[in-house]
């Protein structure tokens, strides 16, 4: 019979794989290579812990992207309880180009290992396109964007993130980027509603 406890080294075991996870997404941000050492060093673990865990490259990239969309995913309602929904849909943007600036390091390495990419990107957009829903729905029930938006474009004209540089000023690339999305789907017709 269990005690519902969880063991400390099945909670050590859940805090290794995490480190690993947020060291190697920070390596991929700027780079497609893949240093298990720096990986571990950074995640201030044994590099076989980081083997135990991803035995593979490959297993480690999916992980990654996974935990990327999964986590831009669940803070769309954490953002919608602790903000106003068009500060929720700016914040979610912003996470949103913090994890276009880790897919970039991941593309290659994700489409190498990924053995159906395409069936992994269509699980991926139709979680992005839920989150999407859900932070447009709550501004047009608050009133602050047209009802009449769709969020399959809105998703396209945030793909533009996929376009900054990690490399340049791409946070106020992204504030600029947002702004001019949030003025088009903008209920109000002044500018900077």
């Amino acid at each position: 019979m269990t005690t519902g406890s969880v063991s400390p080294r099945r909670a050590d075991t859940r805090r290794n794989n995490e480190r690993i996870l947020a060291a190697a997404a920070e390596s991929l941000t700027g780079s497609e290579e893949i240093s298990f050492n720096a990986i571990a060093k950074k995640a201030g673990v044994g590099v076989g812990t980081v083997y135990r865990h991803f035995p593979t490259q490959e297993a480690l990239v999916l992980a990654v992207y996974r935990r990327e969309v999964e986590h831009l995913v669940d803070v769309v309602p954490v953002l919608l309880r602790t903000h106003t929904p068009e500060l929720a849909f700016k914040e979610w943007t912003n996470h949103l180009a913090r994890y276009m600036m880790t897919k970039r390091g991941l593309a290659k390495a994700l489409n190498a290992a990924a053995t159906s990419p395409q069936e992994l990107f269509a699980k991926t957009n139709k979680a992005m396109l839920s989150a999407i829903t859900t932070l447009l729905e709550a501004n047009i029930e608050a009133g602050t964007v047209r009802p009449d938006l769709d969020p399959e474009t809105v998703m396209r004209g945030l793909a533009g993130l996929m376009y900054l540089d990690p490399k340049t000023d791409w946070q106020a690339q992204t504030v600029a980027l947002t702004k001019l999305l949030w003025d088009g789907m903008c209920r109000c017709p002044s500018p900077g509603c």
